[in-house]
């Protein structure tokens, strides 16, 4: 049975001829292949098109090797044009072409050439490139499967799926291994064998320990605020005082590019304006970040806030990490000044959110911890509080929405429909 992808199928079919460069990126493993091949290839030809119209490259096989020539490329793709019918062309792993830009701004003057490619990391989306194809590039970002799409092919109930999605993560080929023992294995080969050595290959990196060490202290802290100095200190406290914050800088930028992490900061909401550290780190595959910490830490809450962001980054959100300065006045005259935390500020548009993720609220203490930040922002945009459990979602007397985990997750339109 097919997985469904119908939510980044309706987003290509959006941008199907709009003569830009579809760029389709995101961590290795996550589907984009089998997105446009044969999800997006499949939809061509409902609708129409040829067999001989669709001309694909997967430019990471070693029988395609020469194509890596953006000459050779070129003329490959032109010798497959026979009239002057529309043709839809896609390249697997583009970021595998030399001087690739140049190939695709040829394919972009070729008036019935619709242009689709994949990349795993941000090697064609650095500053050059971005101005290289400033107004002529559509970037559709690809997540591991969200819990509704892992759950289109899941034969047990919610519950149990939203356990399983916990500790093994949305990588595709992992909902359709059998065992626990398959799916370790496999997430451990990927950690090891292409998501570890792709960065260090590509950055050069000579000292591989200090990069599995500070990625095994962020996997060990979703949630934390931290910045390089921080990260330095940790270091230091573990016996290693040869690394620099400079160094665990450019770390972390290279696990960004691989698009392994992704970095939310925080953002004054009463002051309208970001601060710049710290910030925050969370992983695009929770399967990945359990491998990465060989299975050790999988504690429900740390991972479900990691979950929500993600949610929120594949429906197009952009998220920050909310802080509220609140001043009371003691009773000695004094003020005293807090910041208070929400978790996420999402916005998209028009639309904004203030959300918190909290794994219970059986008492009332904690209740109140979950809602003291959200009670103290001044404007009418929604605010939600997001629980790990199963119940109808209610509005309280202050107007905050408590939603079931399973609610926002199974709905595309949780949000909205509050």
């Amino acid at each position: 049975m097919e997985i469904e992808r119908n939510y980044y199928l309706n987003k290509l079919i959006s941008k199907k001829e709009n003569k830009l460069i579809k760029i389709v990126t995101g961590i290795r493993r996550c589907g984009k292949s089998y997105l446009l091949d044969p999800i997006f290839k499949n939809y061509l030809k409902e609708v129409g098109v040829s067999e001989n119209h669709i001309i694909e490259l997967e430019l990471d096989s070693i029988e395609n090797e020469e194509f890596t020539n953006p000459k050779k490329l070129f003329e490959y793709v032109m010798n497959k044009v026979e009239d002057d019918n529309m043709y839809y062309v896609i390249l697997d792993e583009i970021q595998n072409v030399d001087n690739f830009e140049s190939v695709l701004n040829s394919f972009l003057r070729k008036p019935n050439l619709d242009v689709y490619v994949t990349g795993s990391n941000s090697k064609f989306l650095s500053s050059d490139i971005i101005t290289e194809f400033r107004g002529r590039g559509d970037e559709i970002k690809v997540y591991p499967l969200s819990y509704k799409e892992f759950m289109s092919t899941y034969h047990e109930n919610e519950i149990k799926g939203l356990d399983e999605y916990i500790y093994f993560g949305g990588l595709p080929f992992v909902s359709t291994l059998k065992t626990n023992e398959e799916k370790i294995e496999y997430l451990n080969f990927q950690k090891n064998n292409v998501y570890l050595n792709d960065v260090i290959e590509r950055n050069g990196i000579k000292n591989d320990e200090e990069l599995k060490m500070l990625i095994e202290i962020i996997s060990s802290s979703i949630g934390s605020l931290t910045n390089p100095v921080k990260l330095y200190n940790t270091f230091i406290s573990k016996g290693n005082k040869n690394i620099t914050d400079k160094t665990i800088s450019s770390y972390l930028k290279y696990l960004e590019e691989a698009f392994l992490i992704e970095k939310a900061k925080r953002f004054d909401v009463k002051g309208k304006k970001y601060i710049d550290t710290p910030s925050k780190y969370y992983f695009v595959d929770i399967g990945i970040r359990n491998s990465l910490i060989n299975f050790r830490q999988t504690e429900k809450n740390h991972i479900m806030e990691n979950i929500i962001y993600n949610e929120l980054r594949r429906r197009g959100f952009n998220v920050d990490i909310g802080v509220i300065k609140k001043r009371s006045n003691l009773s000695n005259g004094k003020k005293d000044y807090k910041q208070l935390e929400v978790d996420f500020v999402a916005n998209k548009g028009s639309d904004k959110y203030y959300i918190q993720s909290a794994y219970s609220i059986l008492d009332d203490k904690k209740k109140e911890q979950e809602l003291q930040s959200l009670l103290n922002i001044g404007d009418n945009f929604k605010k939600i509080v997001i629980v790990y459990d199963h119940f109808i979602k209610w509005q309280d007397n202050n107007g905050i929405i408590f939603m079931s985990i399973y609610d926002f997750l199974l709905n595309e339109n949780s949000l909205k429909e509050v």
